[in-house]
């Protein structure tokens, strides 16, 4: 038994978020589409980032509030799945606070604010570099039938004499 077994959970808590996150983005064509990438991720957490690219800038110059709200919806989507429990999106709220230009690199953080049986509340911050907020988004989670990588958390908890398990991956819960 492990010494401290509130920091051994915490790590096998933030390992399943990675080993989660790894998975979804294996999955996620319309995330690697538009570059964005995983900063970190734990349970309940998620930073992204994307570079506006000239090709999703609008007819005024800016970074397109679709892209905006992509950015805001992938990082919680990457926040509430962290469990290994498919979670999609209920209800998504959006508000846009300043522009963002062509070149710029910018940061979504997102963080649980409520998570009680299949529910649960998120908010995003989306940055530029210089700090300025962005955008605020909030959304609203639901929990599905499944976990993102199917038996993981099963075979984790295996004992080494039990053997290998055999675990597949489920379809994208989104």
């Amino acid at each position: 038994m492990p010494k401290n077994p509130v920091a051994h959970e915490s790590q096998a808590a933030a390992r399943l978020a990675e080993l989660t996150a790894e998975a979804m983005y294996s999955r996620d064509a319309a995330s690697r589409l538009i570059g964005l990438q995983i900063i970190s991720v734990r349970p309940g957490y998620s930073r992204m980032s994307m570079v506006v690219r000239p090709d999703m800038v609008n007819g005024h110059h800016i970074c397109h509030g679709g892209y905006l709200f992509t950015l805001a919806d992938s990082a919680f989507a990457y926040a509430c799945n962290a469990y290994n429990r498919n979670t999609v999106a209920s209800a998504c709220h959006i508000d846009f606070l300043a522009p963002a230009a062509e070149g710029e690199v910018l940061e979504a953080e997102c963080e649980e604010r409520s998570r009680a049986g299949r529910t649960g509340v998120y908010d995003t911050t989306i940055r530029n570099h210089n700090g300025k907020v962005i955008a605020l988004f909030r959304g609203k989670s639901y929990r599905i039938a499944g976990e993102v990588i199917a038996g993981l958390e099963a075979e984790e908890a295996r004992p080494a004499s039990a053997g290998p398990a055999i675990s597949r991956v489920e379809g994208n819960p989104q």
